[in-house]
């Protein structure tokens, strides 16, 4: 079955860290770009880090430049967005989401093949 599952997500105060991981089945996620999306209730979703599959190049929000961090591990199949000094703006159901395209930056919706669940990081002390 091909998917992606998220997991890690949580409750935590500002300042705290949380890392988010998405493991792939029935596809190698190291061919394909990866997207960090986010949605806050009320908003549209926004990509916060994306990987291109070709250069590798990292495409950062403004808002998470210097906090966020992406790691893989392609043994596991498995991505990371490592979460740092969180603020609670940065409260939103992330999801990770994988594309067979390449180039900079985060991508339409609609060009991704597949997407994560989505898991809830909540920032509140």
């Amino acid at each position: 079955q091909v998917q992606l599952v998220e997991s890690g997500g949580g409750l935590v105060q500002p300042g705290g860290s949380l890392r988010l991981s998405c493991a792939a089945s029935g596809f190698t996620l190291d061919y394909y770009a990866i997207g960090w999306f986010r949605q806050a209730p009320g908003k549209e979703r926004e990509g916060v880090l994306c990987i291109s599959s070709s250069e590798g190049s990292t495409y950062y929000a403004d808002s998470v430049k210097g906090r966020f961090a992406f790691s893989r591990d392609n043994a596991k199949n498995t991505v990371y967005l490592q979460m740092n000094s969180l603020k609670a703006e940065d409260t939103a159901v992330y999801y990770c989401a994988a594309a067979s395209r390449s180039g900079y930056g985060c991508y339409n919706r609609w060009e991704y093949d597949y997407w994560g669940q989505g898991t809830q990081v909540t920032v509140s002390s």
